[in-house]
């Protein structure tokens, strides 16, 4: 009776959207504030063990006019938020925003079969990607938040991937912290999970996932559309639908239970989970090999999954291994995490392909195209040791961009390509600049921008049993979103998981 008052109150508030409604007037605060009440109230329940009552409270919010709307606004401010499904419609006025509303209802709700396009890996080979329409895009989103505050509350505590408040940058510490010390596990299993999003267990989803079973059921077997041919989807879970990520934090919940209950508690077995990519540190090479990873294998079973046989090794920490883009490795008893070979190579190749590109464009424009991939790489990697690298980058970058300045005026000789293409600031001789009129008529000076100049930050680690859907880390993460933001003062601004990470990441 509470929770049916309480819908009552919200859209006495609120109020039905209706066809004069502007979206644009909304207070989104308001909403995001009722929204995360509920979720809150989730958590606990789930907290409590209390599942029908936190079932009951995933029914109120899913059929909520604010989380509706939010739904639509996120779905709608993404990077894809212009790519259709099959049936070819976005979502761009606020008319269509508001309409979008009344069309999210639940009875006779039938998703439409999924756009199927494949995306190039790094490692050879393409990757499906799976594009549902914008209506299932909302649709999921909606479900999301009343399966977020679940799967957040039950998700094992050394996983950081697709999770809230957290990222690469809190696993790499983890990988430091498991084994750093003098006396720290010297062997480390490295775990990549086979077509992980493809092979996913449907009866195991919907026998274990905490939602709707009827709408997941009809995501699962909505199939995709191939060059005009339908396909079955009978496992797995789409990448590119907005509640796969955390269906996939479900599915690997319990991983780390799993190894510590195969093991003695002397063998120095840690766990940290980045997605489908994990990591499992041991005193040696026998527990990993005979009983860690055959109770991994089991586990992922159960699941539908398995290991990929290419991806997966043991190594010892004196050789190094790399791991969501860094290399981690012990030298003379020392351990170093740096950018990994294969991240710089793949910047590198990024930048120069980018430059060479751009020989017949405004200096202007390889600039502010540079700028942001530097930007985000930079501060994906500045709270390791890669003051060394940042070097290395600008050194490249400043070869090939000599190279362009060579093709753009190969009669001009080196005096005259020096004073047109860079200038001096300080001690420093080489800055890569241009002058460009701005809008009110000024010249502005833009630089390119200089990878040593990032600041080496050390990144403090989130708690591993902190999240945001329970009130006890209320203060904890205020405290440390107010630190984050004294320390971006000091960095190049940039997102931690931007450019940088999607370049970065080793696939």
């Amino acid at each position: 009776m509470k929770e049916q008052q309480m819908t009552a109150t919200e859209n006495s508030e609120t109020g039905a959207p209706s066809a004069e409604a502007s979206w644009d007037a909304l207070e989104w605060q308001p909403i995001k504030a009722h929204v995360n009440r509920l979720q809150m109230r989730i958590a606990k329940a789930v907290r409590e063990g209390r599942y029908g009552k936190a079932k009951a409270l995933q029914w109120l919010l899913t059929h909520s006019y604010s989380a509706k709307r939010l739904a639509i606004r996120r779905v709608t401010q993404t990077s894809g938020k212009n790519t259709p499904g099959i049936d070819g419609v976005v979502w761009e006025t606020s008319q269509q925003k508001v309409q979008a509303i009344s069309a999210m209802t639940h009875r006779g709700y039938q998703p439409q079969p999924l756009r199927r396009i494949y995306i190039r890996k790094r490692a050879g080979g393409k990757r499906p990607l799976s594009i549902p329409t914008m209506l299932d895009r909302a649709q999921q989103a909606l479900h999301l938040m009343a399966l977020e505050p679940v799967v957040e509350t039950l998700a094992d505590k050394q996983a950081y991937g697709f999770r809230p408040e957290r990222s690469s940058a809190d696993a790499i510490e983890q990988c430091f912290i498991a084994l750093a010390k003098k006396h720290s596990a010297q062997w480390v299993l490295e775990g990549d999970i086979q077509s992980c999003f493809d092979k996913i267990s449907h009866p195991w989803l919907l026998k274990n996932t905490l939602m709707d079973k009827r709408i997941l059921k009809k995501w699962l077997t909505a199939g995709y559309l191939e060059n005009g041919i339908f396909h079955d989807t009978e496992e797995g879970t789409p990448q590119g639908g907005v509640i796969s990520p955390c269906l996939l934090v479900n599915v690997l919940t319990g991983l780390e239970a799993t190894v510590k209950a195969a093991v003695r508690p002397g063998d120095k077995v840690n766990v940290c989970i980045y997605a489908d990519d994990f990591i499992i540190t041991g005193i040696s090479r026998e527990i990993l090999e005979n009983k860690v990873k055959p109770a991994v294998e089991t586990f992922l079973a159960k699941r539908g999954l398995m290991l990929s046989e290419k991806k997966t090794k043991i190594t010892h920490i004196e050789e190094g291994f790399d791991f969501l883009g860094f290399n981690i490795r012990k030298y003379k008893g020392k351990l170093l995490i740096k950018p990994s070979k294969a991240s710089i190579k793949h910047f590198l190749n990024n930048a120069r392909q980018l430059i060479k590109e751009s020989v017949g464009r405004a200096t202007s424009e390889l600039i502010q195209q540079l700028n942001p991939k530097i930007r985000g790489w930079c501060n994906y990697f500045h709270h390791v040791v890669a003051k060394e690298t940042f070097g290395k980058i600008d050194h490249h970058l400043f070869q090939s961009l000599q190279h362009w300045i060579k093709r753009r005026h190969p009669d001009k000789n080196a005096r005259w390509r020096k004073d047109k293409y860079f200038r001096r600031k300080g001690s420093r001789n080489w800055i890569f600049f241009t002058k460009a009129l701005t809008k009110d008529g000024r010249i502005e000076i833009q630089d390119l921008i200089r990878a040593k100049e990032v600041p080496i930050i050390r990144h403090v680690k989130i708690r591993s049993e902190a999240t945001p859907y329970d009130p006890a880390f209320k203060e904890y993460f205020a405290q440390r979103h107010a630190r984050r933001s004294k320390a971006r003062e000091v960095e190049l601004p940039g997102c931690l998981e931007g450019d940088g990470f999607r370049m970065a990441r080793a696939v």
